[in-house]
């Protein structure tokens, strides 16, 4: 323990001044507890000179001139004090000695005020002293807590009570310590104004659970009742720590989000939601939401929350995932590919969670791949038979997009089987079917007349285009005894297929025996029917849709039958009907390359009212092998 020994300032100075002036020293203040005691120190000094056969001396209450009538505290030559301090006051300083010190007992608040002392050394000497001492009654210890309480650093908190009454001392202890520390009791220690003083100390470490502890200093008194408590509330600096924050929030886009971030600190700490370096909102405060309408894929990301004092920081951060079905996918690759060449497509797309990507044509699955946003589709040495239209899906649990794409495949032509030549009673009609890409061009060969026709002689022949096949018919109109042997020949930039039609009828005069009609009839029926073959191997070419009907769905149900949705059975029955007509002539049937004439019948034709297109036909076919 420490105890402070040396002698108070004014002490001093009275042992300095003596040398014959009126003074007084005391303390400017002094307190005690409400029921106890207190001692006033005080000494005063006057003139040598006057060397008086007796000093008597008078206190007076809050006012230091007796014209006043203020209360008497003391008075040595009467003993005739105010009613509120009999037996209460008594000197215990002797003044012959110049020590003028006053004992108080019994305190109650309203003995609480100025004290004057005046001395009186009879006849006119007699002298009040300014100096005077302000007594403070209390009833709570004193607790001394440092301005600034930072958590982690020690900190030292005292309890001081004053020990002013020479007949009771207290006693000192801490309440509600427990976890602080234990207290380390000073001791009685004396004050620079000869006043004395009870200090109980307690160090420790606080902690941020600390702050607004409330912390208790008692001080009693040994055989009495009397108690006193004090209560001092810790308020500890702290750095901020972030208490409450989502987890991971998954979102559907669209909807709602509001992101929460509260910090414990002290003093409060300012909170600041932060996305990529940005700052989106901040305030001073313990707690705040971040508020997202109608998410987008874009505010898919990660936010970071930022709480900061002057006594430090923290962070977290938080994940937001915004849930949406795929966009629509977008195909890169080839699209217009040699016969016989790699081909690579890579569809891809994104969504949230990743989708399942396909890849198929005409109900086939090509390629897929399950929670993936990319899908490489590779076709090593393509055929004509890979050309056709393409659909790449996506979907997920929250929707689907699909794309569809066409693959062209260019190759040299081929000249399919059911190409053949048939004849009726005057006429022979030849059926070229070929498959190419890019379209080739068609001529008929008729080697025995050294004639060549092709299709762009449509007086002669009759051609249509459906996906990649080429049809092509040629009309011959004549007397010939025999079949005329014709060849079909096809040509584009990648080659060129000749081939010798078959003629299917071994005579003519077979077709006579069925007659015009007949003959039509069955012809009609051949045709049909190599129209009908046909027709199941055309490769449709499908130009890139921009989207599909109805959200764009593709054509199938990618989960569950690829069943091609919105072309009705009976409209596909139709649609080949009319193309098969279209071939057999229904529109119009083609004209007819009559060869009956020869070059003396050049000069008889009939009038020009009687001509006929098809003698036009044979005219200009009898030049040619001429």
């Amino acid at each position: 323990m420490i105890f402070l020994t040396a002698l108070p300032l004014f002490w001093i100075m009275i042992s300095a001044s003596r040398g014959g002036h009126w003074g007084a020293w005391m303390p400017s203040s002094i307190s005690a507890f409400e029921g106890t005691c207190v001692s006033i120190p005080c000494r005063f000094d006057f003139p040598d000179e006057l060397r008086p056969a007796v000093v008597h001396g008078v206190w007076y209450f809050n006012s230091p001139y007796p014209k006043n009538y203020p209360p008497v505290v003391f008075k040595s030559r009467t003993q005739v004090v105010h009613e509120s301090f009999q037996g209460r006051s008594r000197l215990l300083g002797a003044l012959g000695l110049r020590n003028c010190t006053l004992l108080l007992s019994n305190l109650s608040p309203e003995l609480g005020g100025k004290y004057y002392f005046r001395g009186d050394l009879g006849g006119y000497n007699q002298y009040t002293f300014s100096e005077h001492s302000v007594l403070d009654i209390i009833n709570t210890p004193n607790i001394m807590v440092p301005p600034e309480v930072v958590a982690g650093t020690e900190v030292e908190v005292s309890c001081m009570v004053p020990d002013n009454c020479p007949e009771m001392h207290p006693e000192l202890s801490w309440l509600g310590h427990e976890g602080l520390g234990e207290p380390a009791v000073l001791g009685r220690l004396r004050e620079d104004e000869g006043t004395w003083v009870q200090v109980s100390l307690l160090h420790f470490v606080p902690t941020r659970e600390a702050n607004g502890y409330r912390l208790g200093c008692q001080a009693s008194f040994p055989n009495t009742t009397l108690q006193f408590e004090g209560y001092a509330s810790l308020d500890v600096k702290y750095p901020p720590v972030i208490v409450e924050m989502n987890s991971s929030v998954e979102a559907i886009e669209g909807s709602h989000v509001s992101l929460l971030c509260g910090a414990d600190s002290n003093p409060p700490p300012l909170l600041t939601w932060m996305r990529d370096g940005t700052v989106l909102r901040e305030a001073v405060t313990e707690s705040l939401s971040l508020e997202l309408d109608e998410v987008t894929p874009a505010e898919d990301g990660v936010y970071a929350c930022l709480a900061e004092n002057a006594y430090g920081q923290d962070n977290r951060t938080v994940g937001l995932s915004v849930m949406y079905a795929p966009w629509k996918p977008t195909v890169n690759g080839t699209v217009v590919a040699v016969e016989g060449e790699t081909v690579s497509i890579l569809c891809s797309t994104q969504s949230n969670p990743d989708p399942i990507l396909t890849i198929f044509k005409e109900k086939q699955i090509l390629a897929t791949v399950i929670y993936e946003s990319e899908l490489q589709l590779e076709l090593p040495a393509i055929m004509p038979e890979d050309d056709g239209e393409y659909w790449c899906v996506a979907e997920n649990r929250y929707g689907q997009r699909a794309t569809a794409f066409n693959l062209s495949v260019e190759f040299a032509p081929v000249i399919l089987l059911e190409s053949h030549c048939a004849a009726a009673r005057d006429t022979v009609q030849c059926l070229c079917v070929v498959k190419a890409n890019p379209e080739p061009s068609v001529a008929f060969e008729l080697p025995s007349r050294n004639v060549t026709v092709n299709e762009t002689e449509r007086e002669f022949v009759y051609s249509e285009r459906s996906g990649l096949l080429l049809t092509s018919i040629l009309t011959l109109r004549g007397q010939a005894q025999a079949p005329p042997r014709v060849i079909c020949s096809s040509h584009n930039l990648y080659g060129t297929k000749s081939l010798e039609l078959p003629f299917q009828g071994a005579h003519r005069l077979m077709w006579a025996k069925i007659g015009p009609v007949g003959a039509v009839v069955a012809f009609a029926i051949l045709i049909a029917i190599v129209c009908y073959i046909t027709q199941t191997r055309r490769k449709k070419n499908v130009t890139e849709s921009a989207s599909f009907p109805a959200g764009d769905d593709p054509p199938v149900l990618f989960s569950s039958d690829f069943r091609i949705s919105g072309v009705p059975e009976k409209y596909e029955s139709e649609r080949r009907l009319g193309s098969e007509r279209r071939l057999l002539g229904l529109r119009g049937e083609p004209p007819e390359l009559d060869l009956s004439y020869s070059h003396s019948d050049l000069g008889k034709r009939p009038t020009k009212d009687s001509y006929t297109l098809t003698e036009e036909l044979a005219e200009y076919a009898e030049i040619r092998v001429k």
